[in-house]
């Protein structure tokens, strides 16, 4: 499985010569969903749902779909009849032929004082690649690639390296990078990389790994 990361959480997957890309949200580049046969949105927040992006997309390519929660779908799912498909927690589907489990329900906690959003992460392949969206969730399940949230309004380093060590996955690559500076990523990469008890990567968006 190729393995392309693009900018912040948005990831495109690659097997058999069909594409599945991940989050391609506002912060991910206008083409991150581009060519793709299927599309999983974790979650509404627009640094993971691009409207535009989406539609772009799913206009130029009739066969592809979406996988989604209701809070995305509903946003959508008129434009595509029988496109859309909404997921949750426990949920299993084979999209673009890549087998997907769908674990966890809520956003991680930003404040007390904002409401949590519903989230779900998208376990690929029976552990091959988990992207967890934004929420620390543990699936019940090995993990071989995690896709690491390193940086976010919500997280502090000390939750992420621990998550690393709940998770144990042979590797973790850094998503939701976009807000982590060039000055920070050597503190991070040292510290994840040093205590979190697994291989800690970097992919520059655009580069990609075999996985």
């Amino acid at each position: 499985m190729k393995l392309t990361k693009k900018s912040h959480a948005c990831v495109r997957l690659e097997k058999g010569g069909r594409t599945l890309v991940l989050d391609p949200g506002g912060f991910s580049e206008e083409d991150a969903a581009a060519g793709a046969d299927a599309i999983l949105v974790t979650h509404e927040h627009p640094d993971h749902f691009d409207e535009a992006h989406l539609r772009a997309a799913m206009d130029a390519n009739p066969a592809a779909e979406i996988w989604t929660l209701a809070s995305v779908a509903e946003q959508i799912s008129a434009a595509f009849p029988g496109r859309v498909h909404t997921v949750g927690h426990g949920d299993t589907f084979t999209a673009a032929g890549f087998d997907v489990q769908v674990h966890g329900e809520l956003h991680a906690v930003i404040h007390p004082d904002i409401p949590r959003i519903t989230n779900v992460g998208y376990l690929i392949d029976g552990g091959k690649v988990f992207h967890p969206g934004d929420a620390l969730t543990v699936p019940d399940h090995p993990v071989e690639t995690l896709m690491l949230p390193v940086m976010a309004p919500w997280s502090k380093i000390s939750e992420v390296i621990d998550y690393v060590r709940e998770v144990k996955p042979q590797r973790a690559y850094d998503i939701h990078d976009a807000l982590l500076t060039d000055l920070a990523r050597p503190i991070y990469d040292r510290q994840i990389g040093g205590l979190g008890g697994s291989e800690h990567l970097r992919l520059t968006p655009g580069d990609s790994a075999e996985v």
